[in-house]
């Protein structure tokens, strides 16, 4: 599960990606909140009940509306009081998740959580959706340098290996093979792993492991690529290109980014 911060208001506060969709701590918006209130307060609320009502109907055709109506009828007791998790539990809901652990707590749906923003106050949602607008600018940003960054150097990656490892014998499988191996020998100089091993590791993620990468590493990707070229060029065996392009994404990585982790030396 990705996850990323915003601050609202000196508030951190965590957004995860489940399936695609954005999740926002409730644990963590609760922090902003004058006195002592818990999420089941917010669900003592029977406008609560009813929005969250109307949303799982909208959004998730397996939602338990039995157990919804009867939850419902008690809202206002005295005697009625429901945590996310027993919520989740008897109306088999979506819009919110309880994660235990340290790093756990409640999370829900961006769009149940703008609305327990207001719960918060009134300024607290405007500057919730500020914040989350311009994570979304960023992340937009972010897509385009990646693909940006995606296809410098590739060129000369592919015309290296096009000019020095496909003889004209082979058929149009086998070209495809000699570039997806040529593609893996960056793979696992930078990640240490191959694409195929990466898919086997966490098959939950979509996309590829590039689409995955950080800035810093498809910075040091795109720079990989045009060595490679180069290696190949100079008649390279590729266990030698392989050695050599892993040392330099080391080097690369611990100047690039203080912050990261360093690759382990994995050859």
């Amino acid at each position: 599960m990705m996850k990323q911060v915003v601050v609202v208001q000196d508030t951190e506060i965590s957004i995860s990606k489940v399936n695609g969709e954005e999740y926002i701590s409730l644990t963590d918006m609760l922090k902003a909140k004058d006195g002592d209130f818990f999420i089941s307060d917010w669900l003592r609320n029977r406008n609560t009940i009813e929005f969250l009502g109307i949303w799982e109907k909208v959004n998730n055709p397996n939602f338990n509306y039995g157990e919804f109506a009867i939850i419902k009828s008690q809202v206002g007791l005295n005697s009625y009081k429901i945590s996310a998790k027993e919520w989740t539990k008897h109306t088999n809901a979506i819009g919110l998740i309880a994660k235990p652990g340290r790093y756990g707590g409640t999370f829900a749906h961006k769009d149940i959580a703008l609305e327990f923003g207001m719960w918060i106050s009134a300024e607290f949602k405007i500057y919730l959706i500020k914040e989350f607008q311009r994570l979304k600018e960023q992340e937009t940003t972010d897509w385009s340098l990646r693909r940006h960054l995606s296809k410098i150097n590739y060129r000369l990656h592919s015309e290296a290996v096009q000019t020095h490892l496909i003889p004209k014998s082979l058929n149009s499988s086998q070209i495809s093979m000699v570039y997806a191996t040529e593609a893996d020998v960056l793979n696992v100089a930078l990640f240490g792993k191959t694409a195929a091993q990466w898919r086997e590791n966490d098959d939950s993620i979509n996309g590829n492991m590039r689409d995955q990468a950080t800035l810093t590493q498809l910075v040091c990707l795109s720079n990989l690529e045009n060595l490679n070229s180069v290696l190949i060029h100079e008649g390279l065996s590729q266990t030698e290109r392989l050695k050599k392009l892993n040392q330099i994404a080391i080097h690369q990585m611990s100047v690039l980014s203080k912050e990261e982790p360093l690759f382990p030396d994995h050859l």
